[in-house]
């Protein structure tokens, strides 16, 4: 079938809207129909260049939301008119790091995918009988997609696609990583530095996982005040003292938890900085340039803090995401203050330059 998509032709270029080839679902895959896709900043990342596993001519987009429209052979969880969300990290729910608790990176079909093809090695995406490689094993701008179904969440019918694809990366991730990676508990102190939609998860995040005290940190005062709105109890504009300020506030010891969503190392080194003495956990999430290194004083961690990383904030995509959404559609979630703008295909490269600009939380191409 003939669709349109986004296509990255060489880093540093706008991205290019044209017609392709989509082939039809093979064994164990599904045709998802793209109602929204979040613009997320891991595009932008590979768009640039920045990122060290890119590679060009591609399809972007992973931040998706769709409804089934067929099925290949074999597909056993999911039928036509189901609402879902992509996912670039799957769950196959039988490989041994899906059978371990202790994180959510699936080797099912990790190989094939990072080098931009189907489980099977090959594409379901070609231009002038080409193929062209997929993205993050998702390829969501794009009006349809074909995707594994072990790398597809069925969410709720009644959410809005809209508001389902910000949890297929940012949103899930932030809240993941104070849920999940780092388990934060109840009466806890928490400091996340940044505050853009990653960083806004991380604050519901430790909302609801019943922390007394949120600090946020971020350069901008509006997203201080989302950051407000979404449960943070206190805020700072970042400056060169916020780790001073961060130990005065919490006793001369630090947090109990922080959260990094910046991707910029010297923010990371903050963060372990920030942590409590004796028992302070540093998540990173969020991801460095290429080739940048993370200096941390040896000192920081044999008196106690520790240091860890969050991949999609820990999220076991099948089984978590889905959970998720239903504690939006419960109330407990404001996902609609997150989407800022709403575009189409082709004003994609509009999204980017917002985000460069800091402008909003999240653009949301929102196709026909």
């Amino acid at each position: 079938m003939k669709i349109r998509a986004a296509v990255l032709e060489d880093f540093g270029q706008p991205l290019v809207v044209q017609e392709l080839d989509l082939a039809e679902p093979e064994d164990g895959e599904v045709l998802v129909r793209l109602a929204a896709c979040g613009v997320c900043h891991t595009d932008l990342y590979t768009a640039s260049g920045a990122d060290p596993t890119g590679y060009a001519p591609c399809v972007l987009g992973h931040e998706g939301a769709g409804i089934v429209e067929r099925i290949g052979p074999g597909v056993k969880m999911l039928a036509p008119g189901d609402h879902v969300v992509t996912l670039f990290a799957p769950e196959c729910g039988e490989c041994v790091h899906c059978r371990s608790g202790r994180t959510n990176r699936c080797t099912a079909i990790r190989d094939m995918q990072g080098t931009g093809y189907l489980p099977d090695g090959t594409t379901s995406l070609s231009r002038d009988g080409e193929p062209m490689r997929h993205f993050m094993g998702t390829s969501t701008f794009a009006e349809y997609t074909v995707m594994p179904e072990i790398a597809l969440a069925k969410v709720s019918p009644e959410a809005s696609l809209e508001g389902c694809a910000p949890f297929a990366c940012g949103l899930a991730t932030g809240i993941g990583a104070a849920l999940y990676t780092a388990e934060v508990q109840p009466g806890s102190t928490c400091v996340v530095f940044g505050c853009g939609l990653v960083g806004l998860g991380a604050v519901i995040g430790c909302r609801l996982a019943g922390a007394e005290r949120i600090v946020a940190i971020d350069l901008s005062e509006g997203r201080l005040d989302s950051a407000r709105h979404h449960g943070a109890t206190d805020s700072r504009v970042a400056d060169d003292d916020t780790v001073e300020w961060i130990r005065q506030e919490t006793g001369g010891f630090g947090a109990d938890y922080t959260f990094e969503a910046t991707g910029n190392v010297n923010v990371m080194r903050q963060a372990v900085e920030a942590a409590r003495e004796a028992w302070g956990l540093a998540t990173m999430i969020g991801v460095a340039g290429k080739g940048e290194i993370l200096d941390i004083v040896p000192r920081l961690l044999i008196t106690g803090r520790r240091v860890t990383g969050s991949s999609f904030g820990g999220v076991k995509g099948r089984t978590q995401v889905p959970q998720l959404v239903d504690r939006w559609l419960a109330g407990e979630i404001d996902v609609e203050s997150l989407l800022s703008q709403r575009l189409s295909l082709d004003e994609v490269n509009r999204g980017f330059e917002l985000m460069e600009a800091r402008d909003g939380i999240r653009s949301v191409i929102v196709f026909d």
